[in-house]
């Protein structure tokens, strides 16, 4: 009888404590009501975010914070982005702030889209419906009729209710500060404008698959330009088919990098660069800091041709002969 009644001595002790340890780390981490900015990055882990809010004095526990939304169910509600939180909240109010959705939301731009999809993503990610996507698709594409290339592909928080004219400005200002003066300086060193550098650079974005190789083909493509050869780039060609396209179709329907058929390299177009020399009028996708770099500062080599195989490695030739094996190894 002893040995049951100490049981339940120590089982309520625990349960006792048990439950005062939830109430005191389930309390708001401080007085302060003054809202403060929590921005959540993307993939990360609940006990990262409690780790964090206990970080910024926003909860008290973060243990408590992870046994809570587990038990709820809430740890898969809670998305990345940027929340107005304070640390008057209760533990319970502060999970709630978060399920119910950011202010801000993360939407990734990468390298190499066109205007129109950076137009969708943003449309998609922004969870905008009905006619105002279409408002915004407009607008965007309106705004930028003449900054294709000058789109910086990055990782972005915006608020839904974000205008095309907000978005637009933010992707534009962060190619000026991203593209800086020591960039700007080996472009002025060139013999190419920077209109024509950035153009290089779409190619040269849609053409390479690795940061190691894209100097090598810079140096290739400039080495072609000088001896007046065709550059012979698909993602050019893909350009003109797809705009093509748009005259008949949806944007938000359209696959932009298709394969290429016989008919599509016949295409009359100032973008076909297997029927006429030079480079294209505009750029051709919108390319990131890293290629922009290589088309900046290109590295002479002997080569003149390249391919990638179907794994996606490159393989260069120095010759026409090198480069018809090549393809017969690679490609057939």
């Amino acid at each position: 009888m002893k040995q049951f009644l100490l049981v339940i001595f120590i089982f309520g002790l625990i349960l006792f404590g048990g439950v005062w340890w939830w109430k005191n780390n389930s309390q708001p981490a401080s007085p302060d009501k003054d809202l403060v900015s929590f921005v959540i990055p993307r993939g990360t882990s609940a006990v990262a975010i409690g780790n964090k809010l206990k970080s910024a004095s926003l909860i008290k526990n973060p243990l408590a914070f992870k046994i809570y939304v587990q038990l709820t169910g809430k740890q898969k509600s809670i998305q990345a982005g940027e929340y107005r939180l304070t640390g008057s909240y209760s533990l319970s109010k502060l999970v709630s702030m978060l399920v119910s959705g950011p202010e801000e939301v993360w939407v990734t731009i990468p390298e190499g889209l066109r205007k129109e999809e950076i137009a969708e993503r943003f449309i998609a990610v922004l969870g905008k419906k009905g006619q105002e996507a279409e408002d915004f698709r407009t607008e965007f594409l309106s705004l930028t009729k003449d900054k294709e290339g000058y789109l910086f592909p990055d990782t972005y928080l915006f608020a839904p209710a974000s205008t095309a004219q907000s978005v637009v400005n933010r992707m534009l200002a962060l190619f000026e500060k991203q593209v800086d003066s020591e960039i700007r300086k080996s472009i002025t060193e060139s013999e190419y404008s920077f209109e024509e550098v950035i153009i290089l650079a779409s190619l040269l974005e849609r053409e390479t698959k690795s940061v190691e190789e894209k100097p090598t083909v810079a140096g290739i493509i400039y080495k072609r330009l000088e001896a007046d050869w065709p550059l012979q780039i698909d993602a050019s060609v893909q350009y003109a088919v797809a705009n093509q396209k748009l005259k008949t179709q949806l944007s938000s329907e359209i696959k932009y990098w298709e394969g290429l058929s016989k008919d599509n390299l016949a295409i009359s177009s100032p973008y076909n660069l297997y029927k006429l020399r030079g480079l294209p009028p505009t750029p051709v996708c919108n390319p990131g800091l890293i290629t922009i770099k290589a088309a900046a500062n290109p590295t002479d080599s002997d080569y003149w041709f390249y391919i990638h195989d179907k794994e996606g490695k490159i393989h260069y030739a120095s010759t026409i002969e090198e480069h018809n094996l090549n393809v017969a190894k690679y490609l057939r």
